[in-house]
């Protein structure tokens, strides 16, 4: 008789997600899923708008990455009306949008991934952000917490507001930089930086110093020879903000490059019954299912993917850590799925590196930034890495710019195949013999989380509402039950 595991909400990731594990007659693994049981409807939400609204409408999908869909959104508003902003505008919105990433990536290590390294044998009870802090000390904990305040404020003086931008405009930004500002986001940048070495010795030091962790990290267990796809500058770099789309395959060799713009023609979408997450594929190669290997149209994205399908990183310190995660491995492409972790902290260097270039850029207070657009609306595509991966918005508008089609194609969508696989796998060489205990499913688990996912982003619910249950207790019993 077959047997199913539910591991329902998944913890310590964006929004709400669930796996199930199936078990043959003798408690062995035939089949894993992760789903993602909450509609989509947020490109709807977009038709009918001034295409204008949309970078102050999109951010509002999630409270996490609301950056990269601004950037996005505003990338894809100049398209539209085909006005390209000046150089200080586009200087000023990679700066903001390096500290987005920044803030991000600090959320996800500390946050999120952290404890499944440093906490892997404490009870679920210990393993989050305050069991981190317990083990790692107080003084890391504030410096977490001081920093990603640094670059939460960075997003504030730039975009307007510290969570929910607004001042990417069609052609520009509303506001350039004052001095004062720039002088608080160069002292905020070179505190990043040290923040960010501070970040990859802690690495080293409980993670890569560890023996068991480092078998873990290297095993089959978390390991799948996919494509990849990311952004990469014109000297073939990691950027953020802005460059052409590169694709590698399993053996690291270029598949493709090619302009955000042209998406559709290296891009589709299979559409699964089970999850309102579609699953993205490389359009060239087809849809062949959940498998890896040469002949797989299955592609990833995120951290890992970005430093794979590069050259090498933009500025010193960056390049120095980028350097150190290939020697590790025996060089490129990485498969090793855990090592999305050790690669975030080293896209963490390259933005707070950048932060500091572009502050003390002698353009970046230059007070033109906006070109008016004078064009009539069409059609536009915006492209950025978003924390979680490469980040499409396109969308379609009439005369008038109101809009009559929006596609957003989101980080955490492109990866849905390969989440799907990597838990497969996991959950296959972890439970045997229908040995299960919660350690293990963490395990599990720990094989979704590395992919970041944010599924506030990827899935949204109509009308809305929360798919998990809280219970209230009053001396020991319980009071109340929502929702």
């Amino acid at each position: 008789m077959t047997r199913k595991i539910s591991i329902l909400p998944n913890t310590r990731l964006e929004g709400h997600g669930k796996v199930e594990i199936i078990l043959d007659d003798d408690g062995n693994v035939i089949d894993g899923f992760f789903q993602v049981i909450e509609f989509r409807g947020f490109e709807k939400f977009c038709e009918g708008r001034h295409v204008e609204e949309l970078p102050r409408i999109t951010p509002k999908i999630c409270g996490v990455c609301p950056g990269a869909h601004h950037t996005a959104s505003a990338k894809a508003c100049d398209a539209v009306f085909n006005a390209d902003p000046p150089d200080t505008a586009k200087k000023l919105r990679e700066m903001y949008y390096n500290a987005h990433m920044a803030h991000s990536h600090i959320l996800h290590f500390f946050a999120l991934g952290a404890p499944d390294f440093v906490l892997l044998k404490e009870d679920a009870a210990k393993r989050n952000i305050f069991g981190l802090v317990a083990a790692v000390g107080r003084d890391i904990g504030t410096a977490v917490v001081d920093n990603r305040g640094h670059a939460q404020r960075i997003q504030e003086i730039i975009g307007g507001h510290p969570i929910y931008p607004v001042s990417s405009l069609p052609g520009g930004l509303s506001k350039p930089l004052g001095e004062a500002e720039r002088e608080e986001i160069e002292k905020n940048a070179v505190s990043l930086i040290v923040f960010s070495r501070q970040s990859l010795e802690i690495f080293e030091n409980l993670v890569l110093k560890n023996r068991e962790l480092v078998e873990l990290i290297a095993s089959d267990l978390y390991r799948h020879e996919t494509n990849y796809a990311g952004m990469i500058d014109g000297e073939g770099k990691v950027n953020f903000y802005d460059g052409r789309i590169r694709v590698v395959g399993p053996d690291g060799g270029e598949v493709c490059s090619f302009e955000g713009a042209d998406y559709l023609e290296h891009i589709a979408e299979h559409v699964e019954p089970w999850s309102y997450l579609k699953v993205p594929y490389l359009k060239n190669v087809g849809w062949k299912g959940y498998i890896d290997g040469p002949e797989s149209g299955v592609y990833r994205v995120n951290s890992l993917a970005r430093l794979n399908v590069a050259d090498g990183m933009a500025t010193p310190l960056a390049q120095k850590a980028y350097e150190e995660i290939f020697k590790f491995f025996g060089g490129k492409p990485v498969h090793n799925t855990l090592a999305y972790h050790w690669a975030r902290l080293v896209e963490l260097m390259y933005a707070s590196e950048r932060i500091l270039e572009l502050a003390r850029d002698p353009r970046i207070t230059d007070a033109d930034v906006r070109n008016i657009p004078s064009g009539k609306p069409s059609e536009g595509v915006g492209v950025v890495e978003a924390p979680r991966g490469t980040l499409y918005h396109h969308y379609v508008t009439d005369r008038k710019g109101i809009v009559q089609k929006a596609n957003l194609i989101v980080a955490t969508v492109q990866n849905n195949a390969a989440i799907n696989m990597s838990v497969k796998k996991a959950a296959k060489g972890l439970i045997r013999n229908g040995m299960v205990d919660d350690k293990l499913l963490n395990m599990v688990e720990m094989a979704v989380r590395a992919y970041d996912p944010c599924l506030a982003c990827a899935s949204h619910t109509l009308p809305g509402g929360a798919s998990f249950e809280i219970n209230i207790y009053r001396s020991g019993k319980l009071y109340k039950r929502l929702p």
